[in-house]
């Protein structure tokens, strides 16, 4: 039943204590915000704001309560070891936050041993380790995982983030106020007045203030610098719930007109349940865009507080909440708030798994529907089985008031204590035991029969398919790699350093460079047995996610990555200077937002750079990205989860301009080679996922080894064709 217009619920009322009166319209107001969440991701695909009212509610209670551990620390009968010991409020924290997210874990590692294709196990594991031990936040920055609309590709782990930046937050702000609690203490002992209320007051909030500063300036400055690191950022988040902290702190008494205070409350309610379609959240969180969530909470809070105040005469009855609030406090809004966080727990999970078992990019109405009833029940269940019984917080009603009832009671608790705490530990280890298996697949095609394992000769000289199954299989064929990864030729993202590496025939007079980001580099495995096979030499200057480009402020994932841009004008000038006969590299790129390939224009200046130094180039066209209607394909994961060569395959008139864009430039530069697989690679209409019993990706966008090395006699074929003498020309 809703609450009374007329009155205010017992629990909303003036303590008599220090002990701020229990906010039941603070709970409606969580209730409030799992409902968005929840609905925004299921049907919406954006970010609601509804985390951001859970960090500000969150730092509004918790540095509350840490600021009255701290008045109350400085009483002559509270030791200095009551005044530091971290245990009873930890252990607080453990039994509040972990029985529920143990629980939810354990289920997700079964449910993905059922419903995820084995490509995801390893990814997905490390998750689950990241979620148990609160930083999941940073393991989803530095792996640039885009908190997006829900689709069957996305980790059923990645809502943990927000749960891992309360966790460091509340044990953050923990050691930290003990620390602060008792130097006040020690200081006081010379001084008095430092252990005044009033002076820990704002010696509390002076600290609070600066760092929410600190904090809020990182957050819009790293918009712009990396906005998907920015988005998990825990020092970019720490604002949010240290604005509700300042709240706690100092929660003004002004004594304002119920119209007004319900009027002000309405809008902020408003504002908080509107924003997720007016504010890009993930483009905009945690900037100053998030005030709009974060001052619309505070405004809540402050509301219903004001209306607890002791009246002054004139003005406003204290038990006359603003409607608003009433409102929050009743029923239904409590109930959810009472279960928002094993809700929220709950109901991203359930909606990747759906996904995953319908191969479905989105749930309907209807099927949200149904996500959200089952998210309920979980959450309702969990609350009641789980955390209520190990918060210590109920017993089973038969058993209350009886030393039968406490003796099942703590039975209970052992038992599930047992139960999460050994199931944990071994799913923790079967992930360390999976990482190790994957980690120690070793691939190697390069003696397959080519009679059974045709791969592109299939499509370029008819070569018979016989009925097998495809090598590499799609768990190993993440780990089929090209020569440079393995010899440690090619420099990772942050790795400045040039690594020249040495194929082919060593020994040779004639020398290819091959040159670029990792589409350059998959060519090494047929360059290499080309260059031993008709005796040129072979060096490599590759860096991950560098084509060769004179783009100023190149990007990665939409990440500005200006490190790439020196690295590229570096390789040209030792390129020059090392003087090979010809450079190899890639001469296109697909387009992001409409079907086809494309030649950027800043290729084409490096190209001339090189023909002006009298060396040849050899343009490879980028091999399709493969992708349907739908989106992008992860192949390895795609047939691993029963899918095909053709329906993981890309339309060829989606991912392939009718020709090679890079012709035009031959035309002009006649030591410009343009060089074309992709009749080795798709059909006149379709790209599949598997051509002649090889797994052409390796993932995402990468052509496997194997696979390329099939390619090796139609690449010799062509390069031949230009320039003789790298391999006389195919019969």
């Amino acid at each position: 039943m809703a609450a009374p217009t007329h009155t205010v619920p017992a629990a909303l009322r003036p303590a008599p204590s220090t002990v701020p009166p229990y906010r039941t319209d603070l709970d409606g107001l969580r209730g409030i915000a799992i409902t968005l969440v929840a609905c925004f991701h299921i049907w919406f695909g954006r970010v609601s704001g509804g985390v951001d009212v859970f960090l500000t509610l969150s730092g509004y209670f918790f540095i509350g309560s840490l600021l009255r551990h701290a008045i109350h620390s400085q009483a002559p009968h509270v030791t200095l070891r009551d005044t530091i010991d971290p245990w009873p409020r930890l252990k607080r924290l453990l039994r509040r936050l972990l029985p529920a997210l143990f629980t939810v874990l354990l289920a997700v590692a079964a449910l993905t041993v059922v419903v995820m294709p084995q490509t995801r196990w390893l990814n997905i594991g490390n998750e689950l380790i990241a979620s148990a031990l609160y930083y999941q936040n940073w393991h989803l920055a530095f792996n640039s995982q885009d908190y997006l609309a829900a689709s069957s590709a996305n980790s059923p782990l990645q809502h943990i983030w927000s749960m891992s930046v309360q966790g460091q937050f509340f044990l953050g702000m923990l050691l930290i106020a003990l620390i602060v609690t008792a130097m006040i203490r020690l200081i006081a002992r010379v001084v008095p007045a430092a252990g005044d209320p009033r002076t820990v007051r704002v010696v509390v909030a002076t600290g609070v203030l600066g760092l929410a500063a600190v904090s809020f300036y990182w957050a819009h400055m790293r918009m712009s610098v990396n906005q998907e690191f920015n988005y998990y950022d825990t020092l970019a988040r720490l604002w949010e719930p240290l604005v509700g902290g300042l709240l706690a702190i100092w929660l003004p008494t002004w004594r304002v007109p119920r119209w007004i205070r319900n009027t002000l409350a309405l809008v902020a309610l408003g504002l908080i349940i509107t924003c997720g379609w007016w504010i890009d959240g993930v483009a905009s969180y945690p900037g100053p865009k998030a005030l709009v969530p974060v001052l619309s909470t505070v405004v809540i809070i402050w509301a219903g507080a004001t209306a607890l105040q002791k009246p002054r005469p004139g003005h406003d009855d204290p038990q006359s909440l603003p409607a608003v609030n009433r409102a929050l406090a009743s029923a239904a809004p409590v109930w959810l708030g009472t279960i928002a966080y094993s809700l929220y727990l709950w109901h991203w999970p359930l909606l990747i798994f759906y996904l995953t078992w319908r191969g479905k990019n989105h749930a309907s109405v209807v099927e949200g529907v149904a996500l959200i009833a089952a998210s309920l029940a979980l959450a309702w269940l969990t609350k009641l089985y789980i955390e209520d019984p190990l918060r210590g917080g109920s017993r089973p009603k038969h058993a209350r008031g009886t030393r039968d009832g406490h003796a099942r009671r703590l039975g209970y608790v052992s038992v599930m204590t047992t139960v999460l705490v050994v199931a944990t530990l071994a799913t923790g280890v079967g992930i360390k035991l999976w990482d190790r298996h994957v980690g120690n697949i070793v691939v190697d095609t390069t003696n397959l029969d080519p009679r059974l394992y045709p791969g592109a000769r299939a499509l370029l000289d008819g070569a018979p398919v016989p009925a097998l199954d495809p090598q590499p299989t799609p768990l190993m064929v993440l780990q089929d790699f090209p020569e440079t990864s393995t010899d440690g030729y090619m420099s990772d993202f942050t790795d400045p350093a040039i690594h020249v590496g040495v194929y082919g025939d060593p020994d040779a007079t004639r020398t290819i460079a091959l040159i670029g980001g990792s589409h350059a580099e998959m060519w090494i495995s047929a360059l290499n047995t080309l260059g031993l096979r008709n005796h040129f030499r072979v060096t490599t200057y590759l860096k991950m996610g560098c084509p060769m480009s004179t783009e100023l402020v190149p990007k990665q994932q939409g990440v500005p990555y200006p490190q790439c841009h020196d690295w590229v004008m570096r390789v040209k000038e030792k390129v020059i200077a090392d003087k090979p006969d010809a450079v190899f590299t890639n001469s296109t790129r697909p387009r992001d937002d409409e079907p086809g390939d494309w030649v950027p224009p800043t290729y084409t200046p490096i190209f001339d750079e090189f023909i002006d130094a009298g060396i040849a180039v050899f343009g490879i066209r980028d091999t399709p990205w493969p992708k349907n209607r739908k989106g992008l394909i992860d192949t390895p994961t795609c047939l691993a989860d029963g899918g095909t060569a053709e329906s993981c395959g890309s339309p060829r008139a989606l991912v392939l301009a009718p020709t090679d864009p890079a012709q035009a430039l031959a035309t002009t530069r006649p030591d410009f080679h343009p060089l074309d697989m992709s009749d080795g690679i798709c059909t006149a209409t379709l790209c599949p996922a598997i051509v002649g019993n090889v797994i052409v990706y390796k993932d995402w966008h990468h052509l496997s080894a194997t696979y390329v090395r099939s390619l090796t006699d139609e690449l010799g074929r062509q390069m031949a064709l230009a320039v003789p003498w790298t391999g006389p020309p195919s019969s």
